[in-house]
């Protein structure tokens, strides 16, 4: 349980610091920051604080299409946030005013992100509002995980253009990059995303490993 709690909190922790690279890039916020910047244009939040109330939104929509929500969905909705502010705030990741040293830190960006994805999805506690909404999408169309990812990031994109997101070349980039990434590193990994079996919450708190629930909810006529 602790080495997967690890696995989970260090795996959000790379998401946030990847997400941050791309901002440093300083060549347009990814489409799901484009967004949140949006809205918190609209309101009085930060970007952090707005990738919590993105995320609140996302379990929604998750939880309806049945999903399973657990304590990493839970954690990915406060502490991607709450890490993306205080990394920004920190000041560790400088800023970048040349296009080439702006393309790294990007690419850096979403490689970091797609390997933050692997650590926390592959914890078993649930998978984060974003990628849940991903999986979602896979299991009913079958596409591969990268491409549901980049339709995703397109998406988002132009709505938060609409918003008055700060849309450039790195928001490009990041929608058809990052399910790009996100394919290397779950191949180089060896990793299914659709095949990990999630733990819910009253699982998890009950002590039930994801195989011993399943087997459970196989067993009882009534689900």
């Amino acid at each position: 349980m602790i080495k997967r709690f690890t696995r989970l909190i260090f795996g959000l922790f790379l998401f946030a610091l990847g997400t941050s690279l791309v901002i440093r890039g300083n060549l347009g916020y990814g489409p799901w920051e484009v967004f949140q910047a949006g809205i918190a244009n609209l309101l009085p939040l930060t970007i952090g604080q707005a990738t919590v109330l993105v995320s609140v939104a996302l379990v929604v929509v998750v939880i309806l299409l049945k999903e399973k929500i657990g304590i990493g969905t839970l954690a990915n909705m406060v502490l991607i946030g709450v890490f993306l502010d205080l990394i920004l705030a920190a000041g560790i990741v400088p800023s970048m005013h040349g296009l080439f040293s702006g393309l790294g830190l990007v690419v850096a960006g979403l490689f970091t992100t797609s390997v933050g994805s692997y650590f926390y999805i592959s914890s078993g506690f649930g998978a984060g509002p974003r990628d849940s909404l991903m999986v979602a999408i896979r299991r009913r169309t079958s596409l591969p995980v990268g491409l549901c990812r980049s339709l995703l990031e397109c998406l988002v994109a132009g709505l938060g253009w609409m918003l008055g997101g700060p849309l450039g070349a790195g928001t490009v980039i990041t929608a058809f990059g990052l399910g790009v990434c996100i394919q290397i590193v779950f191949r180089l990994f060896s990793f299914e995303a659709t095949a990990v079996q999630h733990e819910s919450l009253a699982a998890t708190f009950r002590g039930h490993p994801a195989e011993k629930e399943k087997k459970e909810e196989g067993n009882n006529p009534d689900m």
